[in-house]
């Protein structure tokens, strides 16, 4: 036999979406963070979904019957004139009954979520001190988000012979090329560091949350793990830990430099994150 054999299935499916923002300061230079309405965290996911065709159908179908039901009928978010669960479902637009239904769908279909998260109190110690140093220095909340895809996909990007990988889009801006060097950046970095050859094509393309209905499912993943990590509730999170992988926060270093990686064997919990970051 010859040739290079796949290393997994020959198609590998990623649908990456992001919480809170990776803003630190306001257009006039002011700090924004720790005041209100601004996260404390950015954090950075994905799902590896086996069969993206049963989940939209499925989703699909859930959004209708829930749009059918008397008992939604003059709920204003269910209106298709407000452009939110009538379009998509979105966890922070939509009911809690909607979204204890969504999680329960979710929790029927194989799928792997991945997450990386920063505290942007420690992003702001750097982006200080960077400052500090060269003061010409600007920070770039782009670059923040890149060097989240390159930590979240540094083990991800040799599954397969190919790599289909769909991002939320973000605002008009066309952020492709970076989103590609990026992920070439970290498949090189994994090579190197296990002498590996690189294998597999990886094409990644961003759409809004409503034109694929895995985004949609993403972004709930995410609120579970942002209402852990912004207001100590871990229920949600609970729910859906069958279904996780790893989840790496950065600056927890009580232990490592390079933060710690919570996976089945260490699940995370408010009382897992509380003595780092003071939820």
């Amino acid at each position: 036999m010859t040739g290079i054999q796949p290393i997994g299935p020959k198609v590998r499916y990623y649908f990456v979406d992001e919480a809170g923002d990776p803003v630190l300061f306001n257009r006039h230079g002011r700090i924004l963070v720790g005041r209100e309405g601004c996260s404390r965290f950015f954090m950075l996911g994905f799902l590896d979904v086996m069969d993206p065709r049963a989940l939209t159908s499925d989703m699909a179908e859930l959004r209708s019957r829930l749009l059918a039901d008397a008992y939604f009928k003059n709920v204003p978010s269910m209106q298709e004139s407000a452009g939110k669960t009538a379009l998509a479902f979105h966890a922070t637009d939509d009911l809690p009954e909607v979204r204890r239904e969504v999680f329960s769908l979710l929790m029927r279909h194989p799928m792997t979520f991945n997450a990386v998260i920063r505290d942007k109190k420690a992003v702001l110690a750097w982006a200080q001190q960077q400052r500090q140093s060269d003061p010409n220095c600007r920070y770039n909340p782009n670059d923040l988000y890149d060097s989240l895809v390159r930590r979240l996909f540094k083990n991800h990007l040799h599954k397969a012979e190919e790599h289909r990988i769909f991002f939320s889009k973000r605002g008009m801006e066309d952020r492709s090329r970076a989103l590609t060097n990026a992920l070439n950046k970290t498949r090189a970095r994994f090579c190197r560091q296990w002498q590996k050859q690189a294998r597999g094509l990886f094409v990644p393309t961003a759409l809004s949350s409503w034109q694929r209905p895995e985004l949609q499912a993403v972004d709930y993943f995410l609120w579970a793990l942002q209402r852990l990590y912004e207001r100590g509730e871990e229920r949600y999170l609970s729910f859906v830990w069958p279904s996780v992988g790893a989840v790496h926060d950065v600056d927890d270093m009580r232990e490592t430099k390079y933060g710690v990686y919570y996976n089945k064997k260490r699940p995370l919990n408010a009382a897992a994150v509380k003595p780092s970051h003071g939820i």
